[in-house]
């Protein structure tokens, strides 16, 4: 993690002002639509499986692909394997620096731009409105060079710099989304709080997508049932936990149950969830196995299961969302 960044994505906030908080009805709804998506009969996946976006014509891959940390060459290597073997949606960020060799892995790949989804985000505001869209745009163009290149998701990656810095980067992905640079705009690692907040200066709302930390460990429902209840589609980052639970008992008997890996598992609960995973690998056969997860269903027994390793915000291995504004 770079210096100073960590200090950016774990603030102290303070509490949830009154007007932006959940209601005991709110709340038993949420946990209701919760339990029923845990327990709900399970439809047939596929890997070209596709979500519709809020006020929207575009659908997100049910499943994306995450290069978080992927070196620029390895990335590209990573990307096209990635596509030859059926992912069609690709995750990255200005941070992760990598913008410039997804755009390479895709003009690589021979496929056509609008077969793949691409997403990037923004995680510093640069000072003002028009200044924050130049650097969005610079990464659009990093990922799509042609003239009328676009990207298909532009997210703000995270909301920890302050009220005002979100209501400018916001500003900045309504431009791009008005021109066409961006097909959907979102945001990532916002709570209740800060989606709320947002009517208050949003042309554009609800965000179309949030994305977070998500998986058995950290299951974050507060803002999942919320987003359902929007119908934001919610997006899980480092669903396989970094592989810090490959061993953890309960998932190893699940796994085993099925004839399958713990990841695939882990992947398979996600899409189970009306979550959109993002699996980051650079190992060529994992890339394979990760998408390889349409062969199997998790019963009732096994989502209860998993449902029960929930740690709260003690769970989470990067950053669970706070519910409550700063």
């Amino acid at each position: 993690m770079k210096p100073g960044l960590e200090k950016q994505l774990h603030p102290v906030h303070h509490p949830l002002p009154a007007e932006y908080q959940i209601t005991d009805k709110g709340r038993a709804e949420a946990e209701a639509y919760y339990n029923a998506s845990s327990m709900s009969s399970v439809v047939k996946l596929a890997l070209t499986d596709l979500l519709p976006l809020p006020n929207s014509t575009v659908k997100i891959p049910r499943l994306g692909f995450g290069v978080y940390k992927s070196p620029p060459a390895t990335c590209v290597a990573s990307c096209l394997h990635a596509l030859r073997h059926g992912y069609r949606h690709i995750d990255t960020a200005q941070y992760y620096g990598n913008e410039t060799e997804v755009g390479e892995a895709v003009r690589q790949s021979g496929l056509r731009r609008e077969e793949v989804f691409l997403t990037t985000k923004i995680l510093a505001a640069a000072g003002s409105v028009e200044k924050s869209y130049r650097k969005c745009v610079d990464s659009v163009e990093k990922i799509d060079p042609r003239e009328g290149g676009y990207v298909d998701l532009f997210l703000i990656h995270s909301p920890n710099a302050g009220r005002e810095k979100r209501k400018e980067m916001w500003g900045a992905l309504e431009r791009l989304l008005q021109e066409g640079k961006a097909r959907s705009i979102g945001v990532s690692n916002y709570g209740v709080g800060h989606i709320e907040e947002m009517k208050g200066y949003a042309s554009v709302w609800p965000p179309q997508v949030n994305q977070i930390e998500l998986h058995p460990w950290c299951q974050q429902r507060t803002i999942t049932a919320y987003c359902a209840q929007h119908k934001i589609v919610v997006e899980a980052y480092s669903p396989l936990v970094r592989t810090q639970k490959s061993h953890d008992p309960t998932l190893v008997t699940v796994g085993k149950k099925h004839g399958v890996t713990a990841a695939q598992v882990l992947i398979r609960y996600c899409l189970q969830k009306d979550w959109v995973p993002l699996p980051k690998s650079d190992t060529p056969s994992r890339i394979e196995e990760n998408k390889n997860v349409y062969g199997f269903e998790l019963d009732e027994g096994d989502m209860e299961t998993l449902d029960g390793l929930d740690m709260g915000e003690a769970g989470a291995i990067v950053q669970a969302v706070t519910n409550e504004i700063r």
